[in-house]
């Protein structure tokens, strides 16, 4: 509802604003809130309307990521660490919808989320660069996978709601946002798995 009230007040500023249009960007943060700029700041905002354009009719189709784009890093991460790809492709639709400069609004970064500090420990100087974030995320989902005796949804668990709380429950926490996502990229493994490349391994 909000993102249809923020189109309904762009149509407005653009209605009533002087000829001298600059072409208009949107993007969706992870919370699902879309944002209007005619000065984008970030490369996560795409052309939301042309200037010179004034109906709904010459709106550009919103964008939509790329979710082959990748492949090839996570290949290849996958292979190094002995990791599902199919999981890995999973995780980052969940976690970023495959947009390289995601941010969460806990300050997550990147296709697949890693936070500052985890970053730097897994040796990422730059969370927004694809090989770089994947690379260490396959790195860090590779060691909750073996810390949780190859548990896929203690993994996942850890994964999102942080390791530490995972070994205090010794299980999945009672986190509606963990079990939620841990459901999601399960569902999104299952889609997966029937198209991936031959780098499958073991990991349930």
């Amino acid at each position: 509802m909000r993102s249809i009230a923020l189109i309904g007040i762009l149509f407005f500023l653009i209605a009533v604003s002087s000829p001298a249009l600059a072409d208009i960007y949107s993007y969706v943060d992870k919370d699902g809130v879309t944002h209007f700029s005619n000065v984008p700041t970030h490369g996560r905002y795409r052309v939301y309307m042309r200037e010179n354009s004034s109906s709904p009719a010459q709106i550009l189709s919103p964008y939509k990521p790329d979710t082959k784009k990748y492949d090839h890093l996570i290949v290849e991460s996958c292979k190094l660490h002995g990791v599902d790809f199919a999981l890995v492709k999973a995780v980052i639709r969940a976690e970023s919808c495959f947009d390289p400069y995601a941010i969460s609004s806990k300050g997550a970064e990147g296709l697949m989320q890693l936070m500052p500090q985890t970053a730097k420990k897994l040796n990422v100087a730059n969370p927004f660069d694809p090989q770089e974030n994947i690379r260490g995320g396959v790195k860090y989902l590779k060691y909750l996978l073996d810390r949780f005796n190859n548990d896929l949804k203690l993994s996942l668990a850890a994964y999102n709601a942080g390791e530490t709380v995972v070994a205090q429950v010794n299980g999945v926490p009672n986190y509606r946002e963990t079990k939620n996502y841990i459901a999601e990229v399960l569902r999104y493994y299952q889609e997966y798995k029937k198209n991936s490349p031959s780098t499958k391994l073991a990991t349930q």
